[in-house]
């Protein structure tokens, strides 16, 4: 049992961090700028350059990093491998043009200050990575990741991702002096490769034929907890292997979303990591701005100053130049290249390495270590801006470019699949519209995959599920779960959290109805009325009754228990005035005045319709009619 001195020493740092986010990212958010700068001016605020409320730094960015791990990772569950094939152009054309070319102009810019080749080319490589947590943050807040300009900006930090494995390789190649050096990295680098190609094999073919599987037994159990904890379970191991073998912690998650972003459970998946990712990301940021020198911002801040505005106008306007030579919008060009200029999370990773083999001195590491750390501050203040600007002077024309990638939103979130789900979709199905199923019964997920709708495994009473499958970009909502009191808590949630959305739901009975109508849902329908009223018709041309007749006559009950339900709805009804003051239940009541009162054609019958009426003449008798003795 840990001791009473553990856990104090354990819990002030976490009560910093959570005070820090809780304080600053509202206020920035307040002021209309970034989350992301919130975050990195509260870790200035708490780190050394600060109140010193953080005794080690670098502790906390050990355990941030896993933030930027399930932040790829989430990406990844939005990215199918044919969306990833169809951006090959810009990922291996567009990604590796901008880091050679950032990379050789700011290497340059290295040199023309003194700095050896080894170390300009060092700095210049790590100053033209990007940062991919602050943008791809940044095109979340904005919803712009599945825009064009935001599809090739994600294509750039994949290309990065996948090369600080091949930098990191080349870097005791530029150490080292001598063939017999060079002999041997290349003997290392064809055993890295080959250790590399077999990890990635072994998890694409676990990813494609294990993980369904494994996530539909564990579905089967109901233990939400379990599927959870094997969300993280796969995205950390996946992650720790790519470590293992020499790619990026990041690279991995990515790679695991990728492998789950066909499955039937992505959504759920999505939703459970949602949480972790959001807070281990901003103790990302927050690591990053207590990662910030201090003494050397006091003793160098013109120069350090300087360098971060040449860096960030270099990488925009060269970035912005690429993107246009790629097809973009000039901008939607600037856009990009402002999201891209912040120098990337690998750069403290790159830069450590590099002075450990020396390559980079010691006052030149200080330097660009603050110099990247920086960037990542000043960065989306100068996106933010660019932005705001770009706003107000965009032509009408550009005001809603045509999108390059295929759009996988549907048009309809139906919330489940069992017999009036399923009829519901065969409707949608013939007429083309774009559905999006949630359901958790996994019998009901494999049933539905002949269907071709995009369905997936979740509670759709969940505000995490709902919105992790897109219920505020649905123009509608069906609710065909058969639990009414989880359909009325569906409606709640989505009119207050996505009040823009159409709400249509299947009805239990006529109580339920009247529920859903005092929730103002914009439809509703017992679902049996339409199949009793048809099977009614059917019956009456049974009997002989011509088409016409007994389709008349259909219409006209259809119309009167319409309009019964709106005077019960609005208890207008005596019986409906008790209903609405809390009587348990609304009574069956015949819409038609019946010629002869009911007989009953036994004992028994006949005791239980003379209780019956019995207790219906007491519930009409006002409280002064009630006899003095009752």
């Amino acid at each position: 049992m840990a001791s009473a001195s553990t856990h104090v020493s354990f819990l002030p740092p976490v009560l910093t961090f959570l005070s820090a986010a809780v304080i600053g990212v509202p206020i920035f958010r307040l002021i209309g700028q970034s989350a992301v700068l919130g975050y990195l001016v509260a870790g200035v605020v708490i780190g050394p350059f600060g109140f010193s409320l953080i005794a080690e730094p670098e502790t906390a960015a050990s355990v941030a990093e896993l933030g930027v791990v399930l932040l790829l990772f989430i990406v990844g569950l939005e990215l199918e491998i044919s969306r990833l094939i169809s951006m090959r152009r810009d990922i291996f054309g567009l990604g590796a043009t901008q880091l050679l070319l950032c990379t050789i102009v700011l290497a340059g810019a290295g040199a023309l200050f003194g700095l050896t080749p080894a170390a300009s080319l060092v700095i210049g490589v790590a100053l033209a990575l990007s940062a991919t947590a602050v943008a791809l943050q940044l095109l979340e807040e904005r919803g712009d990741l599945g825009t064009p300009y935001g599809g090739r900006a994600f294509a750039v930090l994949l290309f990065q991702d996948i090369s600080v494995v091949a930098i990191l390789a080349l870097m005791p190649l530029l150490a080292s002096t001598g063939s017999s050096g060079n002999d041997a990295w290349l003997g290392q680098a064809l055993q890295s490769t080959a250790t590399v190609g077999g990890a990635l094999l072994a998890v694409v073919l676990v990813g494609r034929y294990g993980l369904n599987p494994f996530f539909s037994l564990l579905a089967a159990s109901g233990a939400r907890e379990v599927m959870t904890a094997a969300a993280l379970l796969v995205v950390l191991g996946t992650a720790m292997l790519m470590e293992h073998v020499g790619l990026s912690m990041p690279m991995g998650a990515f790679l695991a979303g990728v492998l789950l972003a066909e499955s039937n459970f992505r959504h759920q998946l999505e939703a459970d990591i949602e949480p972790f990712r959001g807070m281990l990301l901003g103790l990302f940021f927050m690591s990053v701005g207590m990662s910030i020198d201090g003494g050397l911002l006091k003793s160098a801040w013109p120069a350090l100053l300087g360098a971060t505005a040449a860096a960030i106008l270099i990488k925009v306007g060269l970035v912005a130049s690429l993107f246009r030579l790629f097809g973009s919008p000039w901008l939607d060009a600037v856009r990009g290249a402002a999201i891209l200029a912040p120098a990337g999370e690998f750069a403290f990773v790159l830069l450590p390495a590099g002075a450990e083999l020396g390559l980079i001195d010691q006052p030149s590491t200080r330097f660009a270590v603050a110099l990247a750390a920086l960037t990542m501050l000043v960065g989306p203040v100068a996106a933010k801006a660019l932005d705001g600007y770009l706003s107000r002077h965009r032509p009408e024309a550009a005001e809603h470019a045509p999108d390059q990638i295929e759009s996988t939103e549907a048009r309809v979130l139906v919330v489940g699949f069992g017999r009036f789900g399923q009829i519901l979709t065969q409707v949608l199905l013939a007429e083309g519209i774009s559905v999006t199923v949630i359901d958790k019964d996994v019998e009901q997920i494999r049933s539905a995959s002949r269907f071709g709708f995009r369905i997936y495994y979740g509670d759709g009473t969940r505000l995490d599920v709902l919105r992790a499958a897109g219920v505020g970009r649905a123009e509608l909502l069906c609710i065909c779960v058969d639990d009414p009191q989880a359909a009325l808590k569906i409606v709640d949630i989505v009119h207050e959290e996505f009040t823009a959305v159409r709400t249509y739901v299947r009805a239990y009975d006529r109580m339920h109805a009247v529920e859903l109508m005092n929730r103002d849902v914009d439809y509703q329908l017992r679902e049996t009325v339409e199949s009793a009223i048809a099977f009614g018709r059917a019956t009456l041309e049974g009997l002989g009754i011509p088409a016409e007749a007994a389709a008349a006559t259909a219409q006209d009950v259809r119309k009167r228990d319409v309009a019964r339900l709106v005077l019960q709805q609005a208890g207008a009804l005596p019986e409906e005035s008790r209903y609405m003051g809390g009587s348990p239940e609304i009574k069956p009541e015949p819409l038609t005045e019946p010629k002869r009162p009911s007989r009953a054609l036994s004992t028994e019958t006949r005791d239980i319709i003379g209780l019956e009426r019995r207790e219906a003449a007491t519930r009409t008798l006002q409280p002064q009619d009630t006899p003095s003795d009752a």
